[in-house]
């Protein structure tokens, strides 16, 4: 019904960059929020950044001024430029979106995830 298609993931030496790209397929799906969340192995799965439909940014202190998430609301698509990289970010980055429905139920979606690894 919906899918959430992330790439860009990959094998990255620190200092380097990445941009993720997440798109959005399905109908009738115009989401209010879309971000970025990742997940190293061990630890809980965390907040990167957020973008919302009015253009309002979100970032994790541990990637404020390195990451930047942009979004193409027409294309239903979230980027996420990734910039010194260090080892701590090496994680499986997961694509979000929500929106909301009747009663304002908040509907929740989630990418299949993509490997980001920063190692020399």
């Amino acid at each position: 019904q919906v899918q959430l298609v992330e790439s860009g993931g990959g094998l990255v030496q620190p200092g380097g960059s990445l941009r993720l790209s997440c798109a959005a397929a399905g109908s009738i799906f115009s989401p209010y929020s879309m971000g970025w969340y990742r997940q190293a192995p061990g630890n809980q799965r965390e907040l990167v950044a957020t973008i919302t439909s009015g253009g309002t940014t979100n970032y994790a202190d541990s990637v404020k001024g390195r990451f930047t998430i942009s979004r193409d609301s027409a294309k239903n698509t979230v980027y996420l430029q990734m910039n010194s990289l260090k080892p701590d970010d090496t994680a499986v980055y997961y694509c979000n979106a929500k929106r909301r429905g009747a009663f304002n139920y908040e509907y929740d979606y989630w990418g299949q995830g993509t490997q980001v690894t920063v190692s020399s």
